[in-house]
């Protein structure tokens, strides 16, 4: 049986010895690596072994019984969520970390809400019970009102022919079949592993183990029981589906990362990608940075292949679906600072490259200004893309002060009209556009009937909505959380070409957002600040001061516990000054909790400085066409202006 099983935790919870001891007692390596000693089997990167952290998902494979596992290990730095959301996404379980002395922290929430979101199995395992200040009994009451009341505790090994009656029992609390059979005592161990198996692949159960991973306590007890509660079920007759999660590059040679869904793949299998066509020249199996060329795999099986220029990560091979959205995005942008000897184009390419490995990094490139800026989720993710351009491309790079990455949205609901019309071009398109849920994104609903435009055009419309990020009003930002509906539109059997929807298209959406009260939004933290009594009425007033909100605060004998939201631009620093005033005896977690109005709109709209009417990628009026010739029409005017009528 194939099993993915990815290790998440927040940073020196002691995830990467908690792998570096199941590769050893599954004699997939032969000497266990330590962080400190810089020695590590998964963290196998010079940047990785010289910061002491784990930045990029890496796999490698172990055995255990009759089944097989691929063991990825995830960064716990929140400025590389990114990479770990994208390995969750190809994890059949997950085993989250959480350190015996300080308990769940901030990225522990983060991990286990994505989990939660795409429904992956979990196990805990409280590691570092060996420490000082180490309180199991603390950590999993935390666990238990934190995570979920369905988190399980195993003090005892389960075995194919015995379970605890402590097990026995919680099993029969949460199913009402095994409470009759408790009752009557004819409850047997087989029925409570394979009830107990179908709870945790159901997120009904969360097991929770405990041990010490440096020195080696309870990590066998772990790895005995892992075959009992889990179980994978894919269909290998079935067409081949592989998602994308990770591309990497040997040398010039591009490193495409799949976990097979279903079916099976060959070497020579093809896909088309777009209007490519490509095919798959070589399929490798990893093991740390190892690998085996193989000429085909099956599903449930994590590999790499060449051939594959084209496939984004996220993409589906062998599927028409769309690919479903990242939840983590960045909320910084940084402008890259170069004056060395390569053209600035060549620096360009390098940075497209590193984009298809990290798609976070969004690059943009401003012709205007010749400018290349990223997106990124904090200042150590740019400490690290330095050493990479220097020790990869040997290129000396510099960033400038990362900035604030803002939203635009909309506050009523308009309809936006869109003309385009010079000679021997036709295109138009009504669209309703209308505030989203807060969140939501951009969405679509065609309401056009085919009567109107045909269903090839239609489609069209819809393409060159979601082909790229649209510029707002106030700051040129994307906007977002907005509802495109089609209403009609209309084309010319002779003068319609594609390209003239997609001018239709952004000057209808243009002139929908001249006629709309438009909203500035900026990311926010979810914070939980926890300190000594005495610190209550500073932690108020700094939050206050930051244009943050606060729940009622929590008070115990020893400390108060404060949480609520405020927004990155007041909070991103904060963690230095909190750590100032409490001496280190207070506890900071920080989570991405979304977009929201802007707290201080019109000094940023001041500082940005954009100007809507000299965008050069977009314009609000429409082009007719009259005696042979083309003319603008203002946005004010072109709703009188239009052909079809509504």
């Amino acid at each position: 049986m194939l099993k993915t099983i990815g290790v998440l935790a927040h940073v020196d919870a002691g995830k990467t010895t908690f792998s570096e001891q199941l590769l050893y007692h599954t004699n997939s390596i032969q000497a266990r690596g330590r962080v400190d000693h810089q020695d590590t089997f998964l963290d196998n990167h010079a940047i990785e072994r010289a910061r002491g952290i784990t930045i990029f998902a890496e796999q490698g494979r172990m055995q255990i019984g009759d089944d097989t596992y691929t063991l990825i290990d995830t960064p716990g730095h929140v400025d590389f969520s990114p990479e770990m959301e994208r390995a969750i996404r190809v994890m059949d379980y997950a085993i989250i970390i959480v350190s015996a002395v300080e308990g769940v922290q901030g990225h522990t929430e983060t991990v286990w809400q994505l989990l939660r979101q795409y429904h992956v199995p979990t196990f805990f395992f409280i590691n570092k019970i060996d420490r000082e200040g180490a309180d199991v009994n603390a950590v999993m009451a935390q666990l238990q009102k934190e995570c979920s009341e369905d988190v399980l505790f195993i003090n005892e090994s389960l075995r194919s022919d015995y379970v605890s009656s402590q097990i026995t029992e919680w099993l029969a609390e949460r199913d009402e079949l095994l409470l009759d059979s408790f009752l009557t005592e004819s409850l047997d161990a087989s029925t409570c592993l394979s009830s107990l198996q179908a709870m945790i692949k159901g997120e009904r159960a969360f097991p929770c183990f405990i041990g010490s991973a440096l020195k080696d306590i309870g990590i066998k007890e772990f790895i005995a029981q892992l075959p009992l509660l889990s179980a994978t079920n894919y269909e290998k007759e079935a067409p081949f589906q592989g998602e994308v999660f990770k591309i990497r590059h040997d040398g010039h040679q591009r490193l495409t990362f799949i976990k097979a869904l279903q079916g099976t793949l060959h070497v020579r299998d093809d896909f088309t990608l777009g209007v490519v066509t490509e095919k798959v020249t070589e399929i490798r199996i990893y093991n740390g940075n190892r690998f085996e060329t193989v000429q085909e795999v099956s599903a449930g099986e994590i590999f790499a292949v060449k051939g594959l220029s084209q496939a984004q990560i996220g993409d589906v091979l062998g599927s028409s679906i769309n690919p479903q959205p990242f939840e983590l995005v960045p909320t910084l942008q940084a402008k890259v600072q170069y004056d060395g000897g390569q053209h600035i184009k060549d620096v360009l390419k390098t940075f497209r490259l590193l984009e298809a490995e990290e798609p976070t990094l969004r690059v943009i490139w401003n012709e205007k200004f010749q400018e290349i800026h990223v997106h990124i989720m904090g200042v150590i993710q740019l400490e690290v893309l330095r050493e990479v351009l220097t020790n990869r491309f040997s290129l000396v790079i510099t960033f400038g002060e990362p900035k604030i990455l803002y939203l635009e949205t909309i506050a009523t609901t308009v309809t936006g009209y869109g003309h385009f019309e010079p000679l021997k071009h036709y295109a138009e398109v009504h669209l309703l556009m209308e505030p989203n849920t807060r969140g939501t994104g951009i969405t679509f609903v065609n309401a056009c009937h085919a009567d109107d435009l045909s269903v090839g055009h239609q489609r069209l419309i819809e393409k060159h909505l979601f082909e790229r990020e649209h510029h707002g009003l106030l700051t040129g930002y994307p906007i977002t959380d907005i509802r495109f509906t089609l209403l009609t539109g209309r084309a010319h059997n002779k003068h319609t070409d594609g390209g003239d929807f997609r001018e239709a298209t952004f000057r209808a959406l243009r002139q929908g957002l001249e006629q709309a009260k438009n909203v500035l939004l900026e990311p926010y933290y979810r914070f939980k600040l926890k300190a000594p009594n005495d610190f209550i009425g500073r932690m108020i007033t700094d939050v206050q001061q930051a244009a943050g909100t606060f729940d009622a605060p929590i008070l115990t004998e020893e400390h108060v516990l404060l949480t609520g939201r405020a927004p990155v631009a007041t909070f991103m620093s904060y963690s230095t000054n909190f750590a100032a005033y409490t001496n280190g005896k207070g506890s900071l977690s920080l989570q991405f909790d979304g977009y929201d109005l802007c707290h201080n709109t019109a000094e940023v709209i001041a500082q940005i400085g954009y100007d809507k009417n000299v965008d050069p990628e977009y314009t609000s009026s429409s082009i007719f066409c009259a005696k042979g010739k083309g003319y603008s029409v203002p946005w004010q005017e072109a709703q009188e202006a239009m052909h079809c009528l509504r």
